[in-house]
């Protein structure tokens, strides 16, 4: 199975995850389960939810995490910041990167927007080089729109 088909299995996995329930924290929890264990390369799978004007540790599955990261300030307060996907194929040529874990080489993390409000951010790691593209960034974005429906 290549890239795309692995995500379109993922999305309809998701959409069947979510569609009874509305609680975020839940939801959340099984998507970086389900994201974990379904997509290879991924050391890390989780959320940061944005609350009190920065990033604090939401479900997740991999090593233990920061828990709490400023607007601006690595990929993660990047990606909120701007509230646009970081795909970043070396962590270690990010200006101002996090190194929550060592073995982290490649990141992409996905801003959870809704109503214009910054709800939190999904984020991927990998001890790979250059895990993540644009296909991940696709498929990302739609099952972060499934999160917030």
């Amino acid at each position: 199975m290549n890239k795309q088909e692995n995500y379109q299995l993922l999305l309809k996995q998701a959409s069947s995850l979510l569609a009874c329930e509305h609680d975020l924290i839940a939801n959340m929890s099984n998507i970086s389960a389900l994201l974990f264990s379904g997509l290879p390369n991924v050391s890390y799978a989780g959320f940061y939810r944005y609350q009190d004007g920065e990033l604090i540790l939401g479900p997740f599955q991999g090593p233990v995490a920061c828990m709490h990261i400023q607007l601006g300030k690595g990929v993660c307060g990047t990606a909120a910041k701007l509230r646009q996907t970081q795909i970043v194929p070396n962590v270690h040529q990010f200006a101002g990167h996090i190194a929550c874990d060592a073995t982290t080489n490649s990141e992409i993390v996905v801003p959870l927007i809704k109503n214009d409000k910054l709800i939190a951010v999904l984020d991927l790691d990998s001890n790979d080089f250059a895990t993540f593209d644009e296909v991940d960034a696709e498929f990302l974005s739609k099952i972060a729109e499934l999160i917030l429906s």
